[in-house]
């Protein structure tokens, strides 16, 4: 063969394989056999991250919708992201924001939570009360939370418009930031509030305790927060974020998901990622947490993007902190 053709077909080959290998953008990262091969790395694990990879495709093989996924393991430095830099409405997730960004304020302004404010965060996340997040909402302000975003790192959070604050849109990556502020980054809260938001997430009543827990195994603790929320464009946003800590380990999982036909086929799709990392990190272990049977898995939205009725902007005598 002329060495100019042999030349040619030598770039030709280094072409394709650049881009087989290269990751699958988030703008074409859709479930089923649209979604292409999970990324994942393990600097101390290469093995581990070649299985997680096959896994988590095989887990989205016959999914319809589009799914993003963000994980990260502290002890083996495992990362999995597969399109984590899609933005999806956030519905309730989003009130993990408020938690923390209510929990720094505090730290700024030299003092703990008030009353008020603990009387908010709790129901906030344990029950996903969406009152008492409109009262947060209005009472951190636009200004102070897009503030909060940019001291945590996040790229790709705009604030939802006015009082629709489950219409915040976000990613897998930046909630994976968020829960490194109470898991991992430790310049941003103080360890005593990095535990209040845990033990919050860690208490969310039985019904939500969906998601990214399925899978895990017995003596490993969730702390987690879900939405779930359909509208007009993309069906059921069904989306689930938890850190995981016990048996020596510490690791955090994000699956958000748009396009599912309905809630229950969302929760599946996403605890179907779950057990595929729960089961990599975790080999050998029995499994404390199964699959949500359907018939627990309520079709009613979470009401994150509801029109509220007109509520304080600030707290009442009634219910005034020291």
């Amino acid at each position: 063969m002329a060495p100019h053709l042999r030349k040619r077909r030598t770039a030709i080959v280094a072409a394709l394989t650049t881009a087989l290998l290269a990751p699958i953008s988030a703008t074409s990262a859709d479930a089923g056999s649209r979604q292409g091969a999970a990324l994942c790395t393990a600097r101390r694990d290469p093995a581990l991250a070649a299985r997680m990879s096959q896994d988590i495709r095989a887990a989205l093989a016959s999914r319809s919708g589009s799914v993003s996924v963000s994980v990260h393991d502290t002890r083996t430095g495992l990362f999995c992201e597969l399109a984590s830099r899609r933005q999806y409405d956030a519905a309730s997730i989003v009130k993990v924001l408020m938690m923390e960004a209510a929990l720094r304020r505090a730290q700024e302004w030299r003092r703990g939570l008030t009353v008020w404010e603990r009387r908010r965060i709790r129901p906030m996340i344990t029950g996903s009360d969406n009152n008492a997040a409109q009262r947060l909402w209005n009472d951190l302000g636009h200004p102070y939370l897009s503030r909060f975003l940019r001291r945590v790192g996040t790229t790709a959070t705009t604030l939802g418009p006015s009082r629709l604050w489950g219409l915040t849109r976000t990613t897998a990556a930046d909630q994976q930031r968020l829960l490194g502020v109470l898991t991992g980054a430790r310049d941003v809260l103080k360890p005593a509030a990095r535990a209040y938001g845990l033990r919050q997430m860690a208490d969310v009543r039985r019904d939500q305790r969906w998601g990214v827990p399925a899978g895990m195994p017995r003596g490993v603790r969730a702390h987690l927060k879900n939405g779930w929320l359909p509208r007009a464009t993309h069906g059921w946003r069904v989306h689930s974020m938890g850190a995981f800590t016990g048996g020596g380990r510490t690791y955090r999982i994000v699956v958000m998901s748009h396009g599912n036909p309905s809630m229950a086929y969302g929760v599946r799709t996403v605890e179907r990622v779950a057990q595929a990392v729960h089961r990599g990190l975790n080999k050998g272990r029995a499994v404390g947490q199964g699959l949500t049977p359907e018939s627990e898995i309520s079709e009613v939205p979470d009401g994150s993007a509801a029109e509220f009725p007109d509520s304080p902007e600030a707290p009442g005598e009634d219910d005034a902190a020291s």
